[in-house]
């Protein structure tokens, strides 16, 4: 009877920590379908990225032009309407998951094909990664895009492997493209912001911050263009 018992006892257990596992190896799987998938969403959003759409307001066709667009467009390249203060055109702004996007980040050495969102928020930050200071993309001075470290090797956490002399393609809302060499990699506290403000000669630069891995301090790679 005892023995019975124990064997029954055995078998719940088993099946219990039978499906634990499965249920595990399920959850896992589907982040990292779900990771790949942001991953490829956000590239192929890089890819086709031209910057703003001009519209000419003197197109007769222009409502139905913008309606077809609008119905042809894939939901992580929305079009919103803002004003150019033009009497002639006006500027259609592109959006990703809903935030505005000030552009585009590409780094080769770590594969790195991200949109450069507006909107400073937890939710922008989980979607990809963002401009926080700055005059903006390409303009003269420092511009500062952040993102996050994340053990996947999302946004920027493999900014760790990047090195003076690497190279970053930042392309701005009027559809052009930067080059950028980086000509500095150092670690300091999550206050300092001493380096935002820094005298670039005249021209364009960029910084790049993510968290270390331990999360206690900010790597920071600074790069200007070439």
């Amino acid at each position: 009877m005892f023995e019975s018992k124990y064997n029954k006892l055995l078998t719940i257990v088993l099946i219990v920590v039978i499906v634990s596992i499965l249920g595990l190896l399920g959850f896992l799987a589907f982040n990292f379908f779900q990771e790949q998938n942001n991953t490829e969403q956000a590239s192929n959003f890089v890819d086709n990225y031209s910057g703003d759409d001009m519209i000419p307001e003197n197109n007769n066709n222009n409502e139905n032009n913008q309606n077809t667009q609008e119905n042809q467009t894939n939901p992580l390249d929305e079009i919103n309407e803002v004003s150019t203060g033009s009497g002639n055109t006006r500027r259609t702004r592109k959006t990703y998951n809903g935030f505005y996007v000030a552009g585009t980040i590409r780094i080769p050495t770590t594969n790195v094909s991200y949109p450069v969102l507006e909107d400073l928020s937890k939710s922008a930050l989980e979607n990809s990664v963002v401009m926080i200071y700055g005059a903006g993309l390409n303009q003269v001075g420092n511009t500062v895009i952040i993102g996050h470290n994340y053990r996947n090797g999302q946004f920027f956490s493999n900014n760790k492997k990047l090195n003076e002399g690497d190279k970053v393609y930042i392309k701005d809302n009027s559809g052009s493209e930067k080059t950028y060499t980086i000509y500095s990699k150092f670690e300091t506290t999550p206050e300092d912001t001493s380096f935002y403000q820094r005298d670039t000669n005249g021209r364009a630069e960029i910084t790049l911050s993510t968290c270390t891995d331990d999360s206690s301090a900010r790597l920071i790679l600074l790069a200007k263009e070439e």
